[in-house]
This record gives C-alpha cells, structure tokens and sequence, in this order.
C-alpha cells in the first residue's frame, strides 16, 4: 500500500484502546511488555475495523504524550506491527495501518456469514431467521399472478405501487394513526429509507442523536454519510431511554436527526413505554430535531403477555416531527427486501424527488408479494409462525448461555431478535477473533457503539436452535478460556459481521 487515506487522532486512538477491557491475568501469569501490549491493542483495533486499513497513525511523540508512555514503547509497538504485517511507514508520509498478505481485508461494512461457510461455522453475526414457509412460496405465486398488469407498464414507481402504498396506510391507520397512502413511501427495505432520509435531512457534518448502544448498519451508514454521531447513553439492562439525558443532548447538541428503535431495540431488547416515547416526541419536537424512528422488531412480541405501546408516531399529532421506518425483513423474511417510510407528504415528496438518483425504485414482484401478504392474512400467519421460532430459539439460547457461562450477564427481552450480554470482563473483540478459531462467529460490542464503546459486550441473536444453540454456547465458552488465558488475540482477521 503505497499511502494512507484517512488519520486517527492520537486522543481517538487513546480512547479506542483504553475502552478495550481483558480478564486480570491469573496468578503466576506473566504481563506482557508494555510495547506488546500496545502492539496488540492497535492490531485488535485493525482486525476489528475499527481502525480502517490504510489509517494514518499519530507520530510517535504525539501518541507517547497521550498514552504518558516513553516513546520508546510507542517506538518499539510500531516496529513489531510493521514487522507483522500491520503497518507500513514511510519517510516523509508516517505510518499507516495494514493487513498482511494473503489476510481478507476487515470489513467496515456488515454483512452475514456466506451460506458455504455454515457448515463449519455457527453464526450468531445476522440476525435473521430462514424463511416461514409456505408463506414465502405462496406469496411470490400470489404476486406472479397479479404481475401482468404491472408488466405493461414501465415498472418504475419511486414511491412505492399505489397498492402497497394504500394498504401500509390503511394498516398504520388500524392502529389509531390516521394515514394517507401519500404519507408512505415504499423502498429497498430499512437500509434504504434510512439512507434516503439521513441524505435528506442531515448532509455531511451534520449531528445525529443515536441511542448507545445502537443498531451497528445504521451507525455505520451514518458515518458513510458523513455525520458527527451524538451518542445517548440508554439505562441498564431492559431499562430503555434515559429522558434526562434525551433531554439534555437534543437541548444542547441540537441534532439535525435522532434515530432510536423504540420497538424491542437492536441489540438490547428493550421496549419504550409510552411516557418515554411521548417524552422524546416532546422533546424532539422542541429542539427541532426530526425524530427517525426504527420500527423493524414492532411486530417481534414473543412472549404473548407482553403489551405493546401506541406507535411513537401516535403521540406526533402534527405529524412534523416524526419520521417512521418499517420493513418486513425481520418481521417475515431478510431476503424480502421491502422498507416503508411513514411521513408528512411534504416530506415523503421529497424523498421521492431524492431517489431517482439513488435507486429509482423498489422491484414491483416483491411489493406485490408483501401486498398479497398483507391483503389476505399471510402476513399475520407468518409472523406468528416467526415468533414461535425467535421465541423456542431465544429459550433455548438463554438456557445454553446459563449452563455453559454462568457468570456472563443478561437480562431476557420479551421481544426482538437479540440478547445483549455483558462478558464477566472479557474483551467482546478478543472473544469475536476466538470464535472464529472455535467455530463461532459473533460481533463484539464495540460494533454498536460510538468510538470504542460496549468492550465488555457481545450481541446474541436468537437465530439458533436445539443442539446448535447448545454447542454455540460451548463455543463461545471455549473461546472464552481462551481470551481468559491470554491467548485470544489471533492475527487472522475476524469477521464480526452483523445484520
């Protein structure tokens, strides 16, 4: 690599590596040099993504004053990371972050496992779940059926079909939230809604309140995007949001954009009640913040005497404050790749008027497969299909996790995907670069938080059932003698990727 492409301040650095937490070593264990142990922290930093490759990395007097260690020890970490294949320098330039050849690049971006790598590999990175069939194969024959109409046309409407517009509307409007199909706009599933609205709303620079932790792909589209990302602190365990310090940010940071899940929250589970969600709404409304609200786990109630809240939209009776996110990827299936966008018409104009170009539009087969779904209770069955699986899946999975690591922490969501576990001390990147060499794959904390947060925490899906939760669970904790033990920081690059 013949130069750098981006910097790290040495303050940044500092954090990333003071947040990265480790077990105390056991008696008669030996502490690494102070040089190594740097060397390790800044590689755990590359491997993880955290650190982009071809990263310019502070001088060495500059990164020694921050850390307030001898120059020397930066001087002697650098050189065993060129000597490994993890940085490069040159005289003139500086020093810039590397992998070795033949090692696969870490990925910033999120993707899940291939499916040729699941044979060996159990995969608790994606949190999806297969298909709830019949409902899939029904529903593409449904739409097929209803294609030739829509094949005589050009195919390209950037709002959505009409069809599928009505119906989201009429659903929103079942729920005791009047709406206009002119209010919604369909696209390529979450990822893309929430693209468009952040091009919309928040251009480079601008600031972005988001829950901490958060849902890793939308952190990561946000700071593709250019965005000054405003992290607020949500409560322990299933607590949810903590108002005051809502309060206190929009009032002092007034963010352009704030981005929550208020609906069984990626990765914590936790679910909003309606005074927290009527309070944010407030005041959202009152530092002129435009609100985006997630609601792609809404539908994931997995424990029937749970009671859900009116949507966060409900309690935005102007409808200027408010922007809400659906898709059915988490509710039937991650291969269906529809997302909506609820709206004031002024703004759903906009976005439409934004797409054409981005994406032109969404592929009409599938929004005819997820209006046949919706326009003859397909969809109501395969949710309830999903929440039995996610429901047996996630028991299964708490159980395992008691037996095998009784001393790492959680507290059990009555809905969602995910389970949110704090490690007993263990560093969540070190355990994600351990899975791998035992066969399980799970991303680290870090990933859904803002600049080196959440060391100490993995995220869990319920994704795996049965015997396969059961010998994922003996996995992670093989993989957490070994970080226990010190020998959990491999050099091949993990791939703690996340859906």
């Amino acid at each position: 690599m013949a130069e750098w492409t981006s910097a790290v301040g040495a303050a940044q650095l500092a954090r990333q590596l003071r947040a990265q937490q480790t077990r105390p070593a056991g008696p008669g264990a030996r502490k690494p040099p102070a040089y190594r142990a740097l060397a390790d922290g800044v590689r755990l930093l590359v491997l993880e993504g955290r650190v982009p490759v071809a990263a310019r990395l502070p001088a060495e007097r500059e990164l020694a004053l921050t850390l307030a260690v001898s120059r020397t020890t930066v001087a002697a970490a650098y050189e065993a990371l060129r000597s490994e294949g993890f940085l490069e320098s040159r005289r003139g330039a500086g020093s810039w972050t590397a992998v070795p050849a033949g090692n696969p690049l870490p990925a910033r971006g999120l993707e899940p496992l291939p499916p040729e790598s699941l044979g060996s590999m159990i995969d608790l990175g994606c949190a999806s779940l297969p298909a709830p069939e019949p409902w899939l194969t029904r529903a593409v024959q449904g739409a097929l059926e209803e294609l030739s109409p829509y094949a005589r046309t050009h195919g390209d409407y950037p709002a959505g079909l009409p069809a599928l517009r009505q119906m989201i509307a009429d659903r929103y409007t079942g729920l005791g939230v009047p709406t206009m199909p002119e209010q919604i706009m369909v696209t390529t599933g979450a990822m893309g809604a929430i693209d468009a609205i952040c091009h919309l709303f928040a251009g480079r620079g601008e600031r972005i309140a988001v829950e901490s932790p958060s849902y890793a792909n939308i952190l990561q589209l946000m700071r593709e995007t250019g965005a000054r990302l405003v992290p607020v602190a949500m409560q322990e365990g299933l607590g949810g949001w903590d108002m005051n310090r809502w309060r206190q940010v929009l009032r002092d940071a007034a963010p352009r954009l704030a981005y929550v899940v208020a609906d069984f929250h990626n990765p914590t589970g936790a679910l909003a009640d309606e005074d927290q969600r009527r309070a944010l709404v407030d005041a959202a409304r009152s530092a002129g913040t435009v609100l985006v609200v997630d609601e792609t786990m809404n539908e994931l109630r997995l424990d029937p005497g749970a009671r859900m809240p009116r949507r966060v939209c409900a309690f935005d009776r102007a409808g200027s404050t408010v922007v809400t996110v659906g898709s059915a990827s988490k509710a039937f299936w991650a291969g269906m790749r529809i997302g909506w966008v609820r709206a004031a018409p002024d703004v759903i104009r906009s976005l439409v008027a934004a797409r054409a170009y981005a994406d032109m539009g969404t592929p009409v087969l599938e929004q005819l497969a997820v209006n046949w779904l919706m326009r003859t209770g397909g969809w109501q069955e395969a949710v309830r299909l999903r929440r039995e699986q996610a429901r047996d899946n996630r028991d299964a999975l708490v159980a395992a996790l008691r037996r095998e690591l009784p001393d790492w922490e959680f507290s059990v969501p009555d809905g969602g995907l995910t389970l949110w576990v704090r490690t007993g001390g263990l560093s969540g990147s070190r355990l994600a670069v351990a899975g791998e060499r035992v066969g399980v794959r799970v991303p680290s904390g870090p990933r859904f938080g803002v600049d080196g947060a959440f060391e100490g925490y993995v995220r869990l899906p319920f994704t795996v059932s049965g015997p396969v939760a059961e010998e994922a669970a003996v996995r992670l904790a093989a993989a957490a003698r070994l970080v226990g033990s010190g020998a959990g920081a491999d050099t091949e690059a993990p791939r703690s990727f996340v859906a």
